[in-house]
């Protein structure tokens, strides 16, 4: 292929992928603009229009929102999920990638195989069963149901870490052994560090998969003490059961810009994290 037929490819390929974009983009655009608008322009042909001096609200539907919804507990109770959740998955899974990874063996190849597995197996599957013993176990409230994610997310990354861990030489542990470190150590003060592309990758996606959660927390936590944020946007009713679409586009705008932010900061170990994790080894 030729310099001018191999540019001519690329324009064409980047004018669809930004074509692309923009088509996922839209939606999200779209519902920032009807939460600056009143009620009576959401719900007519109005909804594809830019707000007008008319329909222009401001902020009002944001504070109505945070308001009514009570959205400061809820995001609370998201943020406390989310958080535990993602350190208990990085800190549990990489140390298993590690013993899957030095310590070779029938116990060890399961372990992995069992976490691959559980990626391909459906959620509706076993969510009867896991509300059950969610019930069971007092695992029905915000503070423990990381123990549940970590099951569900265990998966993805043991299977990022171990890949990333079989390209990591063995020397550099040996040589801290040598020097007195014990296991523990080895592990918080020599390959932690090294984890830090497949770490930060592994978590911005754990991140945005628990954040966004909402079939979990429904199955297992009790919704009229504990909302998280998905549950109480679905839960956002106005009189007489109608949905104010104003105040709850607002809230789906300031549950989305968080994960924006994160994304936005940390999309450059993404790629780097899950080639590693995927290809290396």
């Amino acid at each position: 292929m030729t310099f001018k037929a191999k540019r001519r490819t690329n324009t064409i390929l980047s004018i669809l992928l930004g074509i692309l974009c923009l088509i996922y983009i839209y939606p999200i655009v779209l519902i920032l603009l009807n939460s600056l608008k009143e009620e009576r322009a959401i719900s007519t042909t109005r909804v594809f229009e830019l707000p007008t001096a008319e329909t222009f609200t401001c902020l009002t539907n944001y504070i109505y929102g945070i308001q009514e919804m009570d959205f400061l507990k809820s995001f609370g109770y998201s943020l406390v999920i989310t958080v535990s959740s993602v350190v208990l998955i990085l800190l549990c899974c990489s140390m298993c990638a590690w013993y899957i990874t030095r310590v070779a063996g029938t116990l060890s190849k399961t372990m992995y195989y069992l976490c691959v597995f559980s990626m391909v197996v459906p959620f509706q599957m076993v969510m009867f069963t896991l509300a059950k013993t969610a019930d069971t176990l007092k695992l029905n409230n915000p503070f423990n149901i990381c123990i549940i994610y970590l099951g569900f997310g265990a998966g993805l990354a043991v299977f990022m870490f171990t890949g990333f861990m079989k390209s990591m030489p063995i020397e550099i542990e040996e040589a801290a052994m040598i020097d007195g470190c014990g296991p523990l150590q080895i592990f918080f003060r020599v390959v932690l560090p090294i984890l830090k592309p497949t770490m930060i990758s592994t978590a911005i996606l754990e991140t945005m998969w628990v954040w966004n959660d909402y079939l979990l927390p429904t199955l297992v936590l009790d919704i009229r003490e504990y909302r998280t944020i998905p549950m109480a946007i679905q839960y956002f009713r106005g009189s007489y059961g109608s949905v104010e679409m104003g105040p709850m586009m607002a809230c789906i705008i300031i549950t989305v810009l968080p994960i924006i932010i994160l994304y936005l900061l940390c999309q450059r170990y993404i790629i780097d994290g899950v080639v590693a994790g995927a290809v290396k080894g």
